[in-house]
């Protein structure tokens, strides 16, 4: 059974996950990326508690954090729960793939997932789609109710976006899914190149990167 990030990586380079499948010494993420996941659960205080903010790993003005937050707070329905979530990192196993849930929410049953990354301008970066279908499927899965929303959430960034499981969103995660199935051998180098810079199997895959000056 697949691991929702397997999947994740799927939808992202089927050849990263070759090669991180392989991976005897793979490790979590960096210290970096969980200060930042720890953001998601101290919402409240931020908006209020001037030296935590000051502290924090947050990636824009303190001014626009709050800004962020506060539109989120008064858009969300569910804003009370995904600020204090009655479940938190919890191992979801669904028909076909499993994996943490950092946040799940009740009636009706939601999973949300927290990014260290950057958002996209708007909506989730499609390997992220994936990889909240996947939660979102195995918590229906477990729960046998349907799930049809899940949340990403940017605390970095205090961005918060419900997502809506679509038939375009539930086909990249079938995709995926099926990538990594028939993942027996190294599958074709990709051609988006801006991908390869910041992985950590550049070497052993091969891939060659040329800087735009090499170019001219």
């Amino acid at each position: 059974m697949h691991t929702f990030r397997a999947l994740e990586t799927a939808a992202y380079c089927p050849r990263k996950l070759y090669y991180r499948e392989r991976d005897p010494d793979i490790e979590g993420p960096p210290p970096e990326i969980e200060r930042k996941r720890e953001l998601a659960f101290q919402y409240e205080r931020l908006l209020t508690d001037d030296e935590l903010l000051a502290d924090a790993p947050v990636a824009v003005t303190p001014t626009q954090y709050r800004s962020r937050l506060g539109q989120a707070r008064a858009r969300l329905d569910d804003w009370a729960a995904l600020a204090d979530p009655p479940d938190r990192d919890v191992l979801l196993t669904g028909k076909d793939a499993r994996g943490i849930a950092h946040k799940v929410l009740a009636d009706p049953p939601r999973p949300s997932l927290v990014f260290g990354g950057d958002p996209p301008d708007c909506g989730v970066w499609e390997p992220q789609t994936v990889r909240l279908v996947a939660a979102a499927k195995a918590l229906a899965w477990e729960r046998e109710c349907p799930v049809e929303t899940a949340f990403a959430e940017y605390p970095a960034h205090g961005v918060v976006r419900r997502v809506a499981l679509t038939t375009r969103r539930n086909a990249a995660y079938r995709s995926a899914l099926r990538t990594a199935r028939a993942l027996d051998g190294p599958p074709a180098r990709t051609d988006d190149r801006a991908k390869c810079d910041p992985c950590e199997y550049r070497s052993q895959c091969g891939v060659r990167t040329r800087s735009l000056k090499s170019l001219l």
